[in-house]
């Protein structure tokens, strides 16, 4: 049977953080200079040597150890699916075969985005699965909203899906593009048959409820 006491997130946060404007539009104003870390140029290179610019790319961000990649793989075998990950060792838990059309690189996101969006490179669908939640309000910052890399997000274009199992992030989010000038549609709670991740099913299983943003940032 469904646990469905279990509580999504636990946070001191019950709506979204009152300094949540403030601190998008600080960013949306400013540059963020951060130098790009070496590895991450390195795995940016190596993708883009290979990769034939006639398909189109699907960027699955945070991808853990690439099963979600897979998935998204199989959905759109036209593509390039690229998963990004900083961690090795969730990548090496891979363990089923890589499909023909996907890839994975160890790299950082926001520096995978910024190199991405200084090239001109705009993926046809962007995927930000269940993104660390950082649940506690000190951590806003922490949150892909609430970086100083959420305008090079954005810039980046294409359709953006975000899902997650909690409602607060996703209506941040939500009001964090708004605040950049996205148009942006209603948050929504979902179902799901197929899990994306690993995360998705667990979730599922545990009888969370799961929300979905998803943002046409073509311009």
């Amino acid at each position: 049977p469904l646990n469905t006491s279990s509580r999504a997130v636990r946070s001191n946060q019950s709506d979204p953080h009152r300094r949540l404007v403030e601190v998008v539009a600080r960013h949306r104003d400013s540059a963020w200079r951060a130098p790009i870390h070496a590895a991450s140029r390195s795995a940016y290179s190596s993708f883009i040597s290979c990769w034939d610019r006639s398909s189109p790319l699907v960027l699955d961000s945070g991808c853990g150890t690439g099963w979600s990649t897979a998935r998204l793989a199989e959905r759109y075998p036209d593509a390039i699916v690229l998963g990004v990950d900083q961690s090795a060792a969730r990548l090496e838990r891979f363990r089923e075969p890589e499909l023909p059309n996907m890839r994975r690189v160890r790299a950082r996101a926001e520096d995978f985005w910024r190199l991405l969006a200084a090239d001109g490179i705009r993926p046809a669908r962007h995927f930000l699965l269940y993104p660390n939640p950082w649940p506690k309000a000190a951590q806003l910052r922490r949150r892909w909203h609430g970086h100083p890399v959420f305008a090079d997000l954005l810039a980046l274009g294409g359709s953006l899906e975000l899902r997650t199992n909690w409602r607060i992030y996703a209506d941040e989010f939500r009001i964090a593009a708004g605040t950049c000038g996205i148009d942006t549609p209603p948050v929504v709670s979902f179902s799901v048959d197929s899990p994306l991740t690993p995360f998705e099913r667990k979730y599922a299983e545990s009888g969370h409820r799961l929300y979905r943003l998803c943002l046409n940032l073509e311009k």
